[in-house]
């Protein structure tokens, strides 16, 4: 049996980041996945290996001119037969193209038009450019990454990109599909990683307004501003992290620490703090990685050394979950996530070379297109 959405046709406009790490989501689900690339870049020859962008596994490509009447014409056939289209462009753009969510609703009344934009399809910032770290600082995110005295530290492109587009964005599809089975109509999806990081900050901010939390960065309990929730050195210049919140966990760190026996600060003594960190940075210093895994891992301090991509895994954990694969071309990548008990997902392929089923007309064939129209597509070339 396929994934939880098979059966679920999905056109994704070909985009970066973001958008690929949805549907990468939707089709690692079970979705058909469709790409839609531009003409002028696809290759002739179809031959090699495929690609090495792991977001764009498990999915076809077809490759259109959306400077050709008649491969917005095409478009517009696929988008009858479908159930999702994905689109990342600035707001205005699938409008101009004669691809905007009225044309395409009035064509297939129950499409989910998923657009995902970077400060949404609104507001002063709507058409200006924009990166992931820019969409979460104006959420009032980055101000609160990093260490004390020091710039905020950009926590990869994970926070906005990932987390509060491409995740937000595969949830609201999964939403309008699931209200489309009651309602029998397709709706816009309108999401915008400000405001999806916005929602991933919602914890901090109850936690700001009601006194426990202060704005200054790293001089709370998770912002590395406490001694028993951070990383710290070993003496082989790697690292480990702890999170010993709790008072059982904090208990058992100070036993695994050698401090048990001595006496110390409450644990939530702030003003302490900074000393109790200079005795663990110490401490964690008289032995190497692998030494504390075998005193710390496993137990209830909440530990874990801090691994890189290329270790991470080989870990046993890793290893025992199969939480990283090897799909279809040998190189190694996160399964799908989360896991189903009945309708398992799966890494449905690797990447395709931009174009590679149109030369097989297998897409257009399979969303209804004749053969004598495929000849006059690719004879107009408004298809590759």
């Amino acid at each position: 049996m396929g994934g939880p959405l098979s059966g679920v046709k999905i056109l994704e406009v070909q985009g970066i980041g973001p958008g690929p790490f949805c549907t990468m989501m939707l089709s690692d689900m079970g979705a058909e996945v469709v790409r839609i690339d531009r003409a002028q870049n696809a290759k002739p020859d179809k031959s090699g290996p495929p690609p090495g962008d792991f977001l764009a596994r498990g999915r076809r490509s077809v490759a259109l001119d959306f400077k050709h009447p008649d491969g917005i014409a095409a478009m517009l056939r696929l988008v009858e037969d479908a159930d999702v289209l994905i689109e990342g462009f600035r707001p205005g753009v699938m409008e101009r193209l004669g691809l905007g969510p009225d044309v395409c609703l009035e064509r297939n009344p129950r499409l989910v038009y998923a657009r995902m934009t970077g400060w949404g399809q609104d507001g002063p910032l709507a058409s200006a450019a924009g990166h992931d770290i820019n969409y979460i600082a104006l959420a009032g995110a980055l101000a609160h990454i990093g260490r004390a005295g020091q710039a905020p530290v950009a926590p990869l492109n994970l926070v906005g990109d990932f987390g509060g587009g491409g995740m937000l964005c595969a949830y609201g599809v999964v939403c309008a599909l699931v209200e489309r089975a009651t309602s029998g109509k397709g709706q816009v999806v309108d999401v915008a990683m400000i405001d999806g990081v916005a929602s991933l900050m919602t914890i901090l901010h109850a936690a700001q307004q009601s006194g426990w939390w202060r704005e200054e960065r790293g001089t709370n309990l998770l912002d590395g501003g406490s001694h028993f929730y951070d990383a710290f050195e070993t003496s082989d210049g790697q690292y480990i992290s702890v999170g010993s919140i709790e008072p059982q966990f904090y208990a058992e760190l100070l036993e695994k620490t050698g401090l048990a026996d001595e006496e110390l600060p409450a644990q939530h003594d702030k003003s302490q703090w900074p000393a109790m960190r200079e005795r663990m940075c110490e401490i964690f210093k008289r032995k190497s990685r692998d030494e504390w895994c075998e005193i710390m891992e496993g137990s209830d301090v909440c530990f874990a050394p801090v691994l890189t991509m290329s270790e991470a895994p080989h870990h046993p954990h890793m290893k025992a979950r199969g939480t990283f694969v090897e799909a279809g071309d040998g190189k190694t990548q996160a399964g799908p996530s989360p896991r189903f008990s009945r309708t398992p997902g799966a890494v449905q392929g690797p990447p395709p070379i931009i174009g590679q089923h149109t030369d097989t007309d297998e897409v257009l064939a399979d969303f209804g297109f004749s053969d004598e129209e495929i000849a006059k597509l690719r004879e107009a070339k408004a298809i590759a």
